[in-house]
């Protein structure tokens, strides 16, 4: 099940065409120097001189603020609003009016671009090359179109308009070579954009006024005829209106309902208080009740009574109940009770009388309240037909309220001219001083630069494409062939010779199922030594680090798992656990973590004079860390979430029952054997080989194989 390897002929290109050295490159840059700094003295100097031949053009900048200028003083009733005006669409929109055509020409005229030699191409006599160009048809000659035309084309090259970043601000640009005719070209755009909007608000009240003042006359009529028709239909029906616009026979009925609910109550106030005189009278307490005490007569009969009983008791004294003198007072007394009697009487009989007639009144409000109401149910099918006529009319009369309004606010702001623009200028342009082109210093800068690098990758891709650049060949990677008694061809393996290479003396690292490789450990070249590990190392999941399991087969002079732990450690984070042997100083170590009896800030130590983080076995010794597989598998995730590289050491004379866990884990497996002729080394990577899915590979001190005897070249590579 196993086949001679040898080294792969093709490798070494392969590798040239994966990489670079720099230094080779920087070797042919250094050769080539005046292939770049001469084009870049060249164009730092044309620049230069390019920047101070050319007509510099100067840039003058006016801003315009756009916002609603209309108050209640201008708008009787309404208040602007700037910011729910102009959004950002209404920006661009009007953006897109000042670089308009119409306003373009107007600009023109009042800037006097025309027969500008810097904007009109009909400016003075034409060149050369120009009348040939008319002569055989591929220009049409100046004069034939107008002086706004043939400035329009350089005029809108010249101009610049565009909103300032998130506001209501438009910012115009006007370049020109006069840094005068700059400045004021941009203040006469501002102010003749503003007067266009002037224009176009007058043009719109004027023209609302027109349109009104056509429409108010026949409306007007109309609203005459409505109210015509509404009192005829009134006077014909005799639908006249009272007080609170209500008609005569509503008024009518609601009088005498008023009316009669008064004589209702009358009615039932006077029986009220006749029967209570009368219940007064058979319970003889007369004089309690007030419409009886209070009447003038039966005050004095009062009087009396209350002196003949004063002389009956005087009397009484001295005289017996049968004196003539005691009866006739006694018979006084009587007539007055019974003139008492009488007054309350005619009290009760007057208030009875006083019902009689409310109840008379009672019923003939009710017979002409029911008269009434028939004459209004009958005058309400009119009242309907009155009330539509009514609301059209007053319809007719609110729209001409309202037209006559908006007429009269149409016709003030025409008149006043109180239509201002809805933008005002913010910043005038002023006379420029430094041009806007061209900048000096950037150009020169920029064209400089840009040599440089263009005649640098010249010359680095020429060096690329020749060949050159590429590195020295590295150190052999041994890949793996077919087992023997397969279909293909296994490679022949090339013999050494004395004239082969030291790095590639090293020949015949056994495969067993295509899965062992070899690995140089160079400590002067650590990236080499760590790329070959990454490419012997299967791809972890995403956010983990790779595991990779080292078994020390020891040997005289043999390198440790240590050192190759620090050498990882040099150019990433990398932490060693060491299962290889037990720890004798009694420190806390990975059996106490897996115990809980300890954190990971308590077992991971650092190397002296070293990057490496390592940790040791523990007191409970390393048979306890692979009894507990489970909690080790959780342990290594917390490992390789935090490192880049975790590196677990193990004795290679230990069972395959005890690394069967952590060999179910790995993406990678090093076998240290100090050299090729180690047997055990081989033995070891063979065993792991069968317990792992993973590359497997043994490790050569790259010192330690330059430092052993060239083979001879009869010598054959080692076999099994």
């Amino acid at each position: 099940m196993t086949a001679a390897v040898g080294i792969d002929a093709r490798d070494d290109g392969e590798r040239r065409g994966e990489m670079l050295d720099l230094s080779a490159l920087w070797a042919a840059i250094k050769r080539h120097k005046l292939w770049i700094l001469g084009p870049t003295l060249v164009a730092l100097a044309l620049s230069f001189v390019a920047v101070n031949i050319v007509t510099p053009r100067y840039t003058g900048e006016a801003r315009i603020l756009l916002e609603s200028r209309s108050s209640f003083y201008t708008l009787p009733g309404q208040a602007g609003d700037g910011a729910a005006q102009f959004d950002s669409e209404a920006v661009q929109s009007q953006v897109q009016v000042i670089m308009s055509r119409d306003l373009a020409r107007e600009a023109i005229k009042r800037i006097g671009l025309v027969g500008n030699s810097e904007f009109d191409s009909g400016a003075g006599a034409l060149s050369t090359l120009r009348k040939i160009a008319v002569l055989v048809g591929l220009g049409g000659h100046p004069a034939d179109r107008s002086p706004e035309e043939r400035v329009l084309e350089k005029y809108f090259d010249r101009l610049l308009v565009y909103p300032v970043g998130r506001s209501r601000i438009v910012s115009i640009e006007f370049t020109s070579r006069d840094p005068a005719l700059a400045a004021k070209g941009a203040n006469i755009i501002a102010e003749t954009y503003l007067e266009f909007q002037e224009a176009a608000k007058a043009d719109n009240a004027r023209s609302a006024s027109a349109w009104l003042s056509s429409t108010i006359e026949p409306l007007r009529k109309r609203v005459s005829e409505a109210d015509a028709k509404v009192e005829a239909f009134r006077s014909a029906n005799g639908l006249f209106a009272g007080p609170n616009n209500t008609s005569l026979d509503s008024q009518q009925l609601s009088d005498l309902s008023s009316q009669l609910s008064q004589a209702r109550s009358q009615q039932s106030e006077a029986q009220a208080k006749a029967g209570l005189i009368r219940d007064a009278i058979k319970q003889g307490r007369t004089f309690e009740i007030p419409d009886v005490a209070n009447n003038e007569l039966v005050r004095r009969l009062i009087e009396q009574r209350v002196t003949l009983r004063a002389q009956i008791a005087a009397e009484s004294r001295s005289l017996l109940p049968g004196h003539p003198r005691i009866k006739e007072l006694s018979a006084q007394l009587a007539d007055l009770e019974g003139q008492l009697r009488a007054a309350a009487e005619r009290t009760v009989r007057t208030l009875e009388n006083e019902a009689k007639i409310a109840g008379q009144r009672v019923e003939s409000f009710q017979a002409a309240l029911d008269g009434q109401k028939k004459n209004v149910s009958s005058s309400n099918d009119s009242e309907v037909q009155l009330r539509a006529l009514e609301r059209e009319s007053r319809t007719l009369r609110e729209q001409l309220e309202q037209y006559m309004q908006r007429y009269r606010e149409a016709v003030a702001r025409d008149t006043l001219n109180a239509t201002p623009a809805d933008a005002r200028i913010v910043s005038r342009a002023i006379e420029p001083t430094e041009p806007s082109f061209p900048k000096k210093v950037p150009v020169v800068l920029v064209a400089t630069l840009a040599t440089f690098l263009i005649a640098l990758a010249t010359v680095v891709t020429r060096e690329l494409l020749n060949g050159r650049g590429e590195p020295l060949p590295n150190a052999p990677r041994w890949v793996p062939v077919g087992p023997s008694g397969s279909d293909e061809a296994e490679p022949q393996t090339p013999r050494a010779t004395p004239e082969t290479p030291r790095r590639e003396r090293v020949a015949g690292l056994l495969t067993h199922t295509g899965r062992l490789g070899q690995i140089s450990l160079d400590r002067e070249r650590p990236d080499e030594t760590l790329a070959e590990i990454a490419e012997r190392t299967q791809e972890p999941k995403r956010g983990m680090a790779p595991i990779v399991l080292v078994l020390d087969a020891g040997g005289e002079g043999a390198t440790r798992p240590v050192d190759l732990a620090e050498l990882l450690a040099q150019r990433c984070r990398c932490v060693l656990l060491d299962l290889a042997g037990d720890d004798d100083h009694g420190e806390a170590g990975f059996s106490e973590l897996l115990a809980g009896e300890a954190l990971f800030s308590d077992i991971i130590m650092r190397e002296q004079g070293s990057r490496l983080h390592r940790i040791g076995p523990g007191r409970a010794g390393r048979q306890a860390v692979f009894a507990a597989s489970d909690l080790v598998d959780v342990a290594l995730d917390a490992l390789s979430e935090t490192y880049d590289w975790v590196l677990v050491a193990a004795a290679s004379n230990d069972e395959s029952a005890m690394l069967e866990p952590l060999a179910g884990r790995i993406q990678g497996g090093l076998v240290i054997g100090g050299h090729v002729g180690n047997g055990h080394a081989l033995e070891a990577a063979y065993r792991l080989s069968e317990l792992t899915a993973a590359p497997v590979s043994i490790v050569l001190d790259a010192e330690r194989e330059a430092e052993r005897p060239l083979p001879k070249a009869d010598e054959e590579p080692v076999e099994a």
